[in-house]
Formats: structure tokens, C-alpha cells, sequence
């Protein structure tokens, strides 16, 4: 089949196997390319099949010949329908894996769930023996609780007070004022626990239980902060509060492993092209903004940059780790500049539709946006027909039956 975008809103319905395994090839060349990583050997990434979960596997397995294990939801294809993106960028990763010689496997399940904790700690035991990286990179909108067996969503919105600022159409490119109204206390409490924490902890104690996890192993997760004008929807909203407890997570993890010489830490990344980031309003123009102003400066990094930047000058550096008075890691040192936050403020004042394919980089943002989902790749031939059910190493999978 010939495969083509469709979307709806900030979601594409459709993925390309070609365009994804091409982009998974770019971030191996781009590892390739750098001094080898003196990093980990044996590496579990929980999220592993999108972002920086999907590029710390790369970076691993391609930059320090690591055997790596990756968790992730199955999403398979049909003769008529695609699979996910994630699917497809796993499978391409899967066989240039096995081309290269790295042992690597799949574990295809909710990362909310006991069940696919239990059987990644039965892949570890049986496969590695133990792992020293356990990489925490889950972006979800919902989940079920293994507890309670309620299912919880979590919510984009301000606390206290309502908020109004410019967002865009990245579709359209039409800037407009946009008007959110504050969570309630119910609904931060739902973000947290989707997007908070918890589930970090509990990967960290089914691993310790299980004995799979390395003496001076490292854990990892994800955060962000962002400039003064996506606070009250970002850091000061309902999402802030539930990095606020990712972070006091990684202290608490960061306590129980440190008998063992391990070490817990939250890395604070830079603002990016996320299909998560897309349904936030107000930061899709952020983005396009940022972006112009960082290219030109030389400053853009995307995921891969900026995690051989936090393997190599950050976790595996030697020495100590630098982090901030929090105890993060600051790997969006680079966006938050005073130089580019200045001309982000003064672009952000005079931007509209009317100008804004002049100041900012909306055209580099659609075309990331596409590249999520395997399209607007370069060397990709997109009106050639595809097949959909793109090759997964079946040696290398290891599916939970739930």
C-alpha cells in the first residue's frame, strides 16, 4: 500500500516503516560518527520505542555496545492499516541490532502493569543476568493502576487561576489567543499519578526485588522546566506538579540505592518536537520559536544529540555527576541561555500569523511533527507502495500475556 499521513489535531493515524527505520539509521549514523561512549553494558529502557527512550537504547547499544532490553506497547499491523510509530522504529532498531552483532529484546506490554514488570525482570534474569542503566522514559495520557485497577488520565491545564496566552494552529500557521482553565484538585491528583513518579519507583523495586539489578546501577527519568512564559502551563500547572514528584522520586530512589554505590538522577531536557509537547497549547509556538533562534545560533540539538551529550559529558564523564541545587541533570543548558531566552521574549511580543513564518521556525516544526510518524524523511520514497507489516525479529521479542 501506498501509505500517507492523516491527522487529527496533534495526532497522526498513520505511520510509515520505511520513513521510521530511515530516521532510526540517521541517530545510529549519528552515533557512529562520535567517539565511542565509555557508558553502560547492560541497559533496560522503559519506554523505549519513541524520544529519548528510543534514543538512549541507540546511544547504548550503538555508542558504548551495550545489550540492552526495551519495554513498550505492541502495535502491530495489517494488510490495510499501519502499526505505530513506535512499533516501527523498535522493529528497524531490532534488526540493525542483530545486523551489528548486539544482543538486544523487546518487551512488548503496559509499563504500568505487574505483569510486564514481572516479565522483564524474567528477560533480564534469563537474558543479561543484571542490568547497570535503567532508563525511565514513559509518556502516557492515561493509565490503569496495578493496585486498584482504576484508570486515571491526566490533564494539560494551569492551577489556581486561568491562563491566556498566543498558541498556533502548526497546521494552519494561524497564531491565536488561547484560554485555559485552572485543574482541579481531583485532576492534578490524576496527573500525578499517570505522570508523576510512582511507577518509576515501582520498576526500581521489582527490579531490586528480583535481583536483576546491578550493584552501582544508574536510573534515569526525564523533565522539564521551560522558560517564564510556559510556567503557569507548564511547570506551574498540572504537569509541573507531577515532574515535581518525578524529581522528589528520583531523591528517594537516588537514597535507596546508594548502599550499592548506585545513583538515581532526573535529566532536564530541552523543549522538543514530542507528540505529547503538540497537545500542550501555547508550546508548539514556543517550539517554532525556539528552534529558529537556536539553529541559528548552532545550538539545536534533537533527541540523540542530546543524549549522547548527557551520556558522555554528564552520566559517563568522569568524575561527578554536575547537577543543579535539585540534584538534575541540566541538559537544557543551552535553551535556557539568557542570550536566546532575550530573543525568544522580544520575537514572542510581535509575533502573528502575519509574520510568524518570518520569526520563527514553523516549517521545521511540521516537518518534525511528520517525522514522528516516519514522514518528511529524506531518501524515502513516499509514493512507492509499502508493505505495513514491517519485519520484527521474532527471536527478539518477548511479548507479556496479560
Amino acid at each position: 500500500m501506498i501509505i500517507k499521513p492523516r491527522t487529527r489535531g496533534f495526532i497522526c493515524t498513520t505511520a510509515h516503516p520505511d520513513g521510521c527505520a530511515a530516521q532510526v539509521q540517521q541517530q545510529i549514523d549519528y552515533i557512529a560518527a562520535k567517539p565511542r561512549l565509555e557508558g553502560p553494558k547492560k541497559v533496560l529502557v522503559i519506554g523505549a520505542s519513541t524520544g529519548y527512550g528510543l534514543s538512549a537504547r541507540i546511544a547504548a547499544a550503538f555508542g558504548a555496545g551495550a545489550a540492552t532490553v526495551g519495554v513498550y506497547r505492541p502495535s502491530k499491523s495489517s494488510e490495510t492499516r499501519t502499526a505505530s510509530a513506535g512499533w516501527y522504529n523498535s522493529a528497524a532498531f531490532e534488526r540493525k541490532a542483530a545486523e551489528a552483532g548486539l544482543r538486544s529484546f523487546s518487551v512488548t506490554g503496559d509499563a504500568f502493569s505487574d505483569e510486564t514488570k514481572a516479565k522483564t525482570v524474567e528477560v533480564i534474569r534469563e537474558e543479561l543476568g543484571q542490568v547497570d542503566l535503567v532508563v525511565y522514559s514513559v509518556a502516557s495520557a492515561r493509565r490503569v493502576n496495578p493496585k486498584t485497577g482504576e484508570a486515571v488520565n491526566s490533564v494539560l491545564k494551569p492551577i489556581g487561576d486561568s491562563y491566556t496566552n498566543k498558541t498556533v494552529n502548526f497546521h494552519t500557521g494561524e497564531v491565536s489567543e488561547v484560554t485555559l482553565d485552572p485543574a482541579t484538585e481531583e485532576e492534578v491528583a490524576a496527573t500525578v499519578e499517570v505522570m508523576g513518579g510512582e511507577d518509576w519507583q515501582l520498576w526500581i523495586d521489582a527490579l531490586q526485588a528480583g535481583g536483576v539489578l546491578a550493584e552501582g546501577a544508574t536510573t534515569i527519568a526525564y523533565s522539564y522546566i521551560g522558560p517564564d512564559l510556559t510556567q503557569p502551563i507548564y511547570r506551574e500547572g498540572s504537569i509541573g506538579r507531577a515532574k515535581d514528584h518525578l524529581e522528589d522520586t528520583a531523591l528517594r530512589i537516588g537514597g535507596q540505592l546508594a548502599s550499592g554505590g548506585g545513583r538515581s538522577f532526573v535529566s532536564v531536557s530541552k523543549a522538543l518536537v514530542t507528540q505529547s509537547s503538540s497537545a500542550i497549547p501555547v508550546v508548539p509556538l514556543y517550539v517554532s520559536v525556539l528552534y529558529k533562534i537556536m539553529k541559528e545560533k548552532g545550538l539545536h540539538e534533537g533527541c540523540i544529540e542530546q543524549t549522547y551529550r548527557l551520556f558522555a559529558d554528564r552520566l559517563y564523564g568522569g568524575g561527578e555527576v554536575p547537577v543543579d541545587e535539585q540534584g538534575r541533570i541540566r541538559i537544557d543548558d543551552w535553551e535556557m541561555r539568557e542570550d536566546v531566552q532575550r530573543e525568544v521574549a522580544e520575537i514572542w511580543e510581535r509575533i502573528s500569523s502575519d509574520n510568524i513564518d518570518e520569526l520563527s521556525d514553523l516549517a521545521g516544526y511540521r516537518q518534525e511533527f511528520f517525522q514522528l510518524f516516519g514522514f518528511e524523511t529524506d531518501g524515502v520514497d513516499y509514493e512507492a507502495d509499502c508493505d505495513p507489516q514491517a519485519g520484527m525479529p521474532e527471536s527478539r521479542l518477548r511479548p507479556v500475556r496479560e
